[in-house]
């Protein structure tokens, strides 16, 4: 005979289990970019705040690829290549890209190479991602400095 403790705590674990498994499925959007919202964010080993920092960020913008999500955890990838769980209300689905060229980028006025030239731009900064059209993108690292930079010059504008 079975002990009526033992149906309740069988019924408890399978309520447990069933509403707890929407919370391991992963997010069909995925992959996708995304950037580092706050001026802050830790990289851990795992989905959740008992989990190690491996590494902590302090750079709003920089681009990051997001390859699952879990609860309110998601799995991403640097342009370093590191990969970690980072909570998602510290990031942003806005875009955001970074130099990734051996020499400084140029900035246009136009998507076009014969357009002015605004600025170069040091290889590692990061700023706001806009549109893309015809292997150019525009690129905004501040209000006052915002043009367009080649696509294949850029980390978190490509595809996934």
């Amino acid at each position: 005979m079975v002990h009526r403790s033992r149906i309740v705590s069988l019924l408890a674990l399978m309520f447990f289990m069933l509403s707890s498994s929407s919370a391991w499925a992963e997010d069909p959007k995925v992959p996708f970019w995304a950037a580092i919202r706050a001026r802050e964010v830790n990289m851990r080993v795992g989905p959740g705040d008992a989990y190690r920092v491996i590494w902590v960020y302090h750079r709003p913008l920089l681009p990051v690829k997001v390859l699952r999500s879990m609860d309110n955890w998601w799995l991403v990838q640097d342009p370093d290549g590191a990969r970690g769980w980072v909570l998602s209300s510290l990031m942003t689905k806005k875009r955001g890209a970074i130099v990734r060229s051996a020499a400084p980028t140029e900035m246009h006025e136009k998507p076009d190479p014969a357009s002015h030239l605004m600025w170069r731009l040091t290889p590692g900064i990061s700023g706001r991602l806009g549109d893309c059209e015809a292997g150019w993108c525009h690129f905004e690292i501040d209000p006052a400095h915002a043009g367009w930079v080649r696509q294949a010059d850029r980390w978190g504008a490509g595809d996934l």
